[in-house]
């Protein structure tokens, strides 16, 4: 029996997709994304609204997702991986990577 899952994946040079629904360890995945096609066995439990990476993602690279950067791998990132806060780094809203300048 083949299950399906239900993923999203809106722009081609995303490098993760989204699950839209619980997918276990160890499943096959297929995703499709415009002229593109990837088949990823996941490496760990992927729940409802989560992301794993469809390419390998380099540590420092981009993360991208429905065509927009939402961080940086902070480690290498394999194919199939759960990406989340352990993995990536956010780029948005981080006061503490803001230069302050003192007023006069």
């Amino acid at each position: 029996m083949i299950t399906t899952y239900n993923t999203v994946m809106m722009k081609p040079q995303d490098n993760v997709a989204v699950a839209l629904s619980n997918i276990a360890a160890g499943a096959l995945v297929h995703v499709v994304c415009q002229d593109k096609t990837f088949e990823i066995v996941l490496k760990d439990a992927i729940e409802f609204g989560h992301k794993f990476a469809v390419v390998p993602i380099k540590k420092g690279e981009d993360v991208l997702k429905y065509g927009e950067v939402i961080g940086v791998a902070s480690q290498e990132i394999a194919a199939g991986d759960h990406v989340h806060v352990h993995n990536v780094e956010g780029k948005r809203g981080r006061g503490d990577k803001v230069e302050y300048t003192k007023l006069p």
